[in-house]
């Protein structure tokens, strides 16, 4: 995405079509796309809408205070002037909304982040400036005569909200001010309080010549040692003498190999982070370490290394599980660790954001005549009529699972987009060992 500023006026130029994915995935896009929701009275307009902007049909982008437009064209190639309006704030709303934005330490720094912080448009909203647009806000203006929301306008409002996502100065420009005011503005008035309450004003930057003069003075680091190519070898409980009451030597024994094991990851993830290139993930689950796991979690972990039968029976029964309800839970763990593990053996409710995002992730995956039709409970969604599921997790991702000899099973890693989590789940039964990355 290009644009090109100017003091009141942005220009993007058009986006590519959206297939297969949703068109807001921040909670200020979707906060966006309700109001259009809310405002609109022909839903099939907003439908219609969402189909053209999808298919790539709206042009370049212009948004400037009150005022965002594109030109949209239908699919038969005629164009349209389309506009939406949204209200201005004035100039004593935003003296206010520059009050309550210097209040909080972390505003500035979340939206020079490009991040809009829900704690900033509450204390607006309290102050009683409303930044989001709620029911009637968006007010449509087309030259294809239709009085109300149409396709156009609607598809506008679309593409709008992929805007937002990426950058929600947008929605502070059409509220009437620009970034570059806006910061500057901000930056006038931090100052300004620290001056009031005596503390000096944070500094700009590190003097060159101290930052240069420091790092002179490091010493020389010696090189690292090289990886071992393999783990070593695990200590020996052969002892030749009976083993104390309530202690089976195999298992400590694959403790142990687990331990060597997961000591050589982190020592190769270690050293490979300074190579120069760009550094790993050192994370405890990166590196294959069972740390804050309950011991029916860790049990699935540590089966995920184990081919000896006996040893299988004996983290199944100790987890709590049967043997192919471990199995399932290794397929778990193999496709997502310990997220995999409680998409699988955890149901949860969905409420409030995060079931706004779902319907919105879910009605913007298909065209409306090629959606499956879904049954919800909790966070699973079943295909009416065919042994296929999608599962939601906690961070919104979603989960192929499908019904095999009367189980619900993980056959696939997770994926953002509704649709291509179904696929998965539709695909050759093959496909499941490929999906996602395994995890030891």
């Amino acid at each position: 995405m290009t644009e090109h500023d100017t003091a009141v006026e942005r220009t993007f130029e058009a986006l590519p079509p959206a297939h297969g994915r949703g068109f807001a995935e921040t909670w200020w896009g979707l906060a966006w796309l309700k109001a259009l929701e809310e405002t609109a009275l022909d839903g099939r307009q907003v439908r219609a809408g969402r189909r053209l902007a999808r298919a790539g049909a709206v042009g370049a982008v212009s948004v400037r205070p009150g005022r965002v437009t594109a030109v949209v064209r239908d699919r038969d190639g005629t164009a349209h002037r389309a506009d939406v309006l949204l209200e201005r704030l004035s100039d004593e709303q935003w003296s206010r909304f520059l009050d309550v934005a210097v209040e909080r330490s972390g505003h500035l720094a979340a939206l020079l982040d490009r991040e809009l912080p829900p704690h900033l448009v509450e204390d607006a909203a309290a102050a009683g400036i409303e930044l989001l647009p709620g029911i009637g806000d968006l007010e449509p203006e087309c030259d294809c005569g239709v009085w109300d929301h149409c396709g156009h306008t609607a598809a506008l409002c679309h593409l709008v909200a992929r805007l937002l996502d990426r950058d929600p100065f947008v929605l502070l420009l059409m509220r009437g001010r620009d970034e570059r005011a806006l910061l500057g503005e901000l930056r006038a008035r931090d100052t300004a309080a620290a001056t009031d309450t005596g503390e000096p004003p944070a500094p700009d930057g590190v003097d060159a010549a101290d930052a240069y003069a420091a790092g002179r003075a490091l010493p020389a680091l010696p090189p690292l040692p090289a990886v071992p190519g393999t783990p070593g070898p695990p200590p020996s409980l052969s002892t030749g003498t009976a083993p104390a009451p309530g202690v089976d030597p195999d298992a400590l024994e694959s403790l142990a190999a687990q331990a060597v094991a997961a000591a050589h990851r982190c020592l190769a993830v270690a050293l490979e982070g300074s190579s120069g290139e760009e550094a790993p993930d050192r994370s405890p689950r990166a590196a294959g370490l069972g740390l804050h796991l309950t011991a029916a979690q860790d049990a699935v972990r540590l089966a995920v290394g184990v081919t000896d039968a006996a040893a299988l029976r004996r983290l199944a029964e100790g987890s709590g599980r049967g043997g192919e309800e471990l199995a399932r839970a290794v397929r778990a763990w193999r496709l997502g660790g310990a997220t995999g593990l409680s998409v699988l053996e955890e149901e949860w409710t969905v409420e409030g954001e995060a079931r706004a995002r779902a319907r919105a992730a879910l009605e913007a995956a298909w065209e409306e005549d090629e959606r499956p039709s879904l049954r919800a409970r909790g966070n699973r969604w079943t295909v009416v009529g065919a042994d296929r599921q999608l599962r939601l997790d906690r961070d919104g991702l979603w989960w192929p699972y499908r019904r095999e000899e009367g189980h619900w099973t993980p056959v696939g890693g997770p994926a953002r987009d509704p649709a291509t989590a179904l696929a998965v789940a539709e695909g050759d039964r093959g496909q499941e060992g490929r999906e996602g990355p395994e995890k030891a």
